[in-house]
């Protein structure tokens, strides 16, 4: 995969400029669990997705997480460089979630590229401003959508992502996600099971009736 892939404004830069991006990016294996960049004070560089799935969240005070995007083969994580960017800083973690492959572009060399290059620039404020859209909706759902309704859509998409009805997940991890409490998750999922929706197993969770869960999740 050629990171021209990544880049709908690819044929709008120079071939020097071209050239720069192939030959300062760096590839990476990470297994899953291994985290990728961590804090304000760490500036990674550009992340693009070659394979694999990694997410990105906040901490808080009392160490509770909260995911705020995920991020897929074909993705570019910017908040992972927002050192080159003068006055935004993001106190984010990004760690895999599966095994993945990356190319990382180094900041220096990603910022003196958009300085360059308009079309560059643009393209980055296009994603950045994306980031940022996929944040306020996060606030929206935690500040306006009950539980119960974030759940139900947490585990549609979880089953979507990983193309089946049985979630091989634990209550604590999707605590992190949602940002709420290991008890919340549990006693919300015993819910679910006693009105049929889902099955609880050790380690796993199967989804019953997908239609409720829809029903549920765009209420």
């Amino acid at each position: 995969m050629d990171c021209s892939e990544y880049f709908p404004i690819w044929d709008k830069l120079t071939p020097v400029q071209q050239n720069k991006i192939r030959g300062s990016a760096i590839r990476r294996s990470v297994k899953k669990g291994a985290v990728i960049h961590s804090g304000s004070t760490d500036c990674t560089g550009l992340l693009l997705i070659r394979s694999g799935h990694l997410r990105a969240y906040i901490l808080s005070e009392d160490g509770r997480e909260i995911s705020i995007y995920r991020l897929f083969e074909l993705d570019i994580c910017l908040l992972s460089a927002s050192c080159m960017m003068q006055n935004i800083q993001f106190d984010i973690t990004i760690e895999a979630e599966k095994d993945s492959e990356l190319w990382i572009i180094p900041p220096e060399n990603y910022k003196e590229l958009m300085e360059e290059s308009a079309p560059l620039a643009n393209y980055t404020n296009q994603i950045m401003a994306s980031r940022f859209s996929e944040v306020m909706w996060l606030i929206e759902q935690i500040m306006w959508r009950s539980f119960d309704k974030r759940l139900a859509a947490f585990l549609l998409e979880e089953s979507m992502i990983e193309e089946t009805g049985r979630l091989r997940i634990t209550h604590e991890k999707i605590g992190n996600h949602l940002g709420s409490a290991r008890e919340v998750v549990t006693r919300m999922l015993h819910y679910f099971q006693k009105e049929g929706i889902v099955k609880l197993t050790r380690g796993s969770i199967e989804i019953l009736d997908t239609k409720r869960l829809q029903e549920l999740a765009h209420t």
